[in-house]
Parts: C-alpha cells; sequence; structure tokens
C-alpha cells in the first residue's frame, strides 16, 4: 500500500484578486519546475488542508493548491456573491495564467471531482491527466441521498436525527431549504447553529471507521459557516449544471489519461456515482476501493497516489 509523501511547507504564497469581491490564498509546493497539478479541494467551501499536499511526488511535481471562493484563507470568508461553478472555473484559469502555466494535471475529490470535471471539459486543451476521487456529479437524486431523507438517513439514522433535530418537524419535508433559511439569516447565532449542525453530519459521515476528530473538525465555526452556507447555495441551485451535464460532456475529455477512485462504502457519494461516470467514460482507470468518503483512508490514500506517480512517471 503507497502512503502519502512526507509533509512538506509551500515555497511561495499568493493573494489573488480575481474580482472586485473575491481574493483567493493560492500556494505553490514542491519542485517549481515539476509537472503542474491543481489540487481543487471538497465542499464546496471545506478549505484546504495541509494534507493535501501530500498526494504527489514533491521532487516531481509543482503542486498548486488554492482556498475557492469564500473558503479557507480566501476573502471574503463564506461569502456567496458571484460564487458559482462558472465563477470556480474561470478562477482556476485566471490561477493558470497567472502562474505561467500551459498545461497541468488536475487533481480533485468530492465537490473537487465535480468542479475538476467541470474545468476540464471547459477547457479540455489545458490538462494532461484527471485523478478524480470520491465522484460527485451534483445531480438532484445525489443531492437528496445525503441532505434529504433519502438514503444517507437509514444507514446512520442516529447521526441522521441530530441533522433533523435543528429544524422542526413540520419542515424536514424540505430540509435543504429549511437549513437554507437559517444558513441566510441575518442572525449570526442562527446561522451559526445550523452551520455546525451540518458540519457535525456531514464530518460524522465521512469515514467508513467512526472518528470523533473528523466530526468535531467539521463543526468547528471556521469550517463550519462556509462549508454548510457554500454548500447550501451550490446544491439549492444543483451547481449551475444542466441536467446530467457533467456525463453528458465526457465526450469532450475521453482523450484525457484518468484515474477514478472511489470508497465501496462511501455514505456522502454513493459509489452509483462512480458506476455512472465510469460507463460514460470507460477508458478511464477506476477503482473501487474498501473504504468511505475521506481522501485520508488507506485504500484510497493509495490509489491516488500510484495514479500521481504514473502521471509523473508518464510526462517527467
Amino acid at each position: 500500500m503507497r502512503e502519502m509523501y512526507p509533509q512538506i511547507e509551500p515555497y511561495r504564497t499568493h493573494r489573488l484578486a480575481v474580482d472586485a469581491t473575491h481574493t483567493l490564498y493560492v500556494e505553490e509546493c514542491g519542485n517549481p519546475a515539476g509537472l503542474p497539478v491543481i489540487f481543487l479541494h471538497g465542499g464546496p467551501g471545506a478549505g484546504l488542508a495541509s494534507y493535501h499536499r501530500r498526494f504527489f511526488d514533491p521532487a516531481r511535481y509543482r503542486i498548486v493548491l488554492f482556498d475557492q471562493r469564500g473558503a479557507g484563507k480566501s476573502t471574503p470568508f463564506a461569502n456567496l456573491t458571484d460564487n458559482t461553478t462558472w465563477h470556480l472555473v474561470a478562477d482556476i484559469e485566471t490561477i493558470r495564467e497567472k502562474l505561467d502555466i500551459e498545461r497541468w494535471v488536475v487533481f480533485g475529490g468530492s465537490w473537487g471531482s465535480t468542479l475538476g470535471l467541470a474545468y476540464a471539459q471547459t477547457h479540455p486543451e489545458r490538462v494532461l491527466g484527471l485523478v478524480l476521487r470520491g465522484i460527485f456529479l451534483c445531480r438532484p437524486e445525489e443531492i437528496r441521498w445525503f441532505y434529504e431523507e433519502g438514503g444517507a438517513s437509514w444507514i446512520l439514522p442516529e447521526k441522521w436525527q441530530r441533522y433533523a433535530a435543528a429544524i422542526p418537524p413540520e419542515e424536514h419535508g424540505e430540509m435543504m431549504e429549511a437549513y437554507w433559511r437559517r444558513l441566510s439569516s441575518d442572525d449570526e447565532t442562527v446561522r451559526l447553529a445550523a452551520a455546525q449542525a451540518w458540519g457535525t453530519w456531514e464530518g460524522g459521515s465521512i469515514t467508513l471507521e467512526e472518528s470523533p476528530g473528523t466530526e468535531a473538525s467539521f463543526a468547528a465555526p471556521d469550517i463550519a459557516l462556509s462549508l454548510a452556507r457554500i454548500e447550501a447555495h451550490y446544491f439549492r441551485h444543483h451547481g449551475w449544471f444542466e441536467p446530467d451535464q457533467l456525463l453528458r460532456d465526457v465526450a469532450k475529455i475521453r482523450h484525457i489519461p484518468a484515474t477514478i477512485v472511489h470508497g465501496r462504502y462511501d455514505i456522502i457519494c454513493p459509489a452509483k456515482s462512480a458506476c455512472d461516470l465510469h460507463a460514460t467514460w470507460p477508458e478511464a482507470d477506476f477503482h473501487i476501493v474498501l473504504a468511505g468518503h475521506a481522501a485520508s483512508e488507506p485504500a484510497i490514500v493509495d490509489q491516488l497516489v500510484q495514479a500521481t506517480d504514473r502521471l509523473a512517471d508518464r510526462y517527467v
């Protein structure tokens, strides 16, 4: 089993203003002359973690990571103005141009897989390879599965009850909208309470084995507020995608080397989404492994590191 590469620190960071409202935090790690890769974090709204740098051989990769609009160290925090999938796709291109990168590998998990597909299908000429984990296609049925009473609630019922308890019973028929009303409230206390209930539900579902520390980290205000507000904002609009758009447009990227990795017991993003993507894209290297959703689970790490090493072997 492959493990992550050792912890590294950025050799350069940037504050990149992408419009009148948003300034992105961007960092570069590894080898400045290496194979460029862009890391796309999940959520949307989850922000970066230091271990995200570790999926890549630092001797062979120029690793670019950034906090998406409203997340992490990007400012303003948890802001929803001009914050859509297509603004993020444009931001990735702005970063590429700013860093004078001609083409790069795109690596993304969970929401990052959604954004990676959207970016690659918009700018296929800029993508050398794709590594996608925890596939999420932002379809209504996927959103219902986890955030409404659509399936995940049957697998983790006691955790769902805590998530549902934040909403009065008479509003349970539309949980996303009920949460949105609170997450967009003018009352900071109401916003935070809803965000922490949302973050606790998501953090408690992410790993195959119980991880109280992960659950607590997702409920921390500096993650929960951006995660819950931005996710609800995006998912109410189905990511601003047309129906089945990401599957329909696989033809635009079929020629790009790609690896798809998914946990068999992923509760947040069920394996059917990965299987649907692979059925449309049989040329992609496809791995279902014994894991849940988290990128840090050993079986997922193993396949992701193997995939990035293969691309480095190919291009370096």
